[in-house]
C-alpha cells in the first residue's frame, strides 16, 4: 500500500500515466521508444521515466549497447491516505480525480467506435452500476478482492508469452465507495 504524498503525487502527470500504460504492456523500453509511443520529446520522456524510478514505479533494464532501456516494477499499485501522514488524503484525491478522469474518457472513446469492434468484444464488456449497503470491513473485503481478482492476470503484463491467442489488453475501473455524507446546511 502506497501513503507517502510524494510518490502518490509522482503518478499525477499525464505522460507519467502514459509511460506506465506503455510500460505495463512491454517488456521494457528507451526513452527514444517511449518518445515515438507517446508523441513526446526524448528528453521530456526521459525526465519523466527518470522520476517514476526515482518513486519507485519503474527499474532499469538491462543495458543494450548504449541504451538504457526501463521496465515495470510489478505489484499492484493501492493507494490510500494513512491518517498518520501529513497530505497523504490530499494526494490520493488529487491521483484519484485526475485518473478517474483518464479512465473515463478512455471508456468514452471505447463505447462511441463500438461499432467498429467485434461483437465478441462487446458482449464481453460491462459497465457495472451497483448499490448495496456494506460495513467498512465489508467494503475492505470486497476492495481486497477485486484486487485479487485482477491481479491474476498481471503477470501477463511482464511476460507477453503469457498471454492466450486473441488475448487484447484490456482494464477495469472499480471504484468502490460510501455515498457522501449529507450536508448538514
Amino acid at each position: 500500500m502506497i501513503s507517502e504524498p510524494e510518490r502518490i503525487r509522482a503518478l499525477a502527470h499525464p505522460l507519467r500515466l502514459e509511460l506506465i500504460d506503455f510500460l505495463n504492456g512491454v517488456t521494457e523500453a528507451t526513452a527514444t521508444e517511449c518518445a515515438e509511443q507517446t508523441g513526446e520529446s526524448v528528453a521530456s520522456c526521459s525526465f519523466h521515466l527518470r522520476m517514476l524510478a526515482k518513486y519507485g514505479y519503474i527499474e532499469p533494464g538491462e543495458r543494450r549497447g548504449r541504451e538504457k532501456p526501463w521496465r515495470m516494477v510489478r505489484g499492484m499499485r493501492d493507494m490510500r491516505p494513512s491518517k498518520d501522514i501529513p497530505g497523504s488524503l490530499g494526494a490520493v484525491v488529487e491521483l484519484g480525480t485526475f485518473a478517474i478522469l483518464r479512465e473515463t474518457e478512455r471508456i468514452r472513446r471505447f463505447l462511441s467506435h463500438s461499432d467498429r469492434e467485434q461483437p465478441e468484444w462487446i458482449d464481453a464488456s460491462t459497465i457495472c452500476l451497483a448499490d448495496f449497503w456494506v460495513t467498512h470491513e465489508e467494503m475492505e473485503e470486497l476492495s481486497r478482492r477485486l484486487q485479487t481478482l485482477v491481479s491474476e492476470f498481471e503477470s501477463r503484463n511482464a511476460d507477453p508469452g503469457l498471454r492466450p491467442e486473441g488475448a487484447r489488453r484490456s482494464r477495469m475501473l472499480g471504484v468502490i465507495n460510501p455515498d457522501p455524507i449529507p450536508d448538514r446546511s
